[in-house]
């Protein structure tokens, strides 16, 4: 949708006495194809991510684990998986965001 609406924004704003060259039209869309592809990898590589942490998530539960600061410990009792990373809930109800520094 997006290709289109340049497309046509470039369309409407052409000199119609110098069209466009073909090579640089098939070099945009070339750009263009080459933009959706790096998204949808990006997408595809978020995916990965979210499936590997879920993994490490499960190997987690019922284990001690003490925050980085060291100041809290604890049994995860459950894991959520959050946009800023995985967290631990404890048994006691204390969440510990699993990072660098986490035991």
């Amino acid at each position: 949708q997006s290709f289109l609406k340049l497309l046509i924004a470039e369309m409407k704003n052409q000199d119609p006495t110098k069209p466009m060259d073909s090579t640089q039209y098939v070099a945009q869309l070339a750009t263009f194809s080459q933009v959706e592809q790096s998204v949808q990898s990006n997408t595809k590589l978020d995916q990965i991510m979210q499936s590997s942490a879920l993994s490490q998530a499960d190997a987690l539960i019922g284990r001690s684990i003490t925050s980085a600061d060291g100041k809290t410990t604890g049994i995860v009792a459950s894991v959520k998986l959050a946009s800023s990373g995985l967290i631990a809930v404890l048994k006691d109800g204390t969440e510990v965001p699993v990072g660098a520094g986490v035991s």
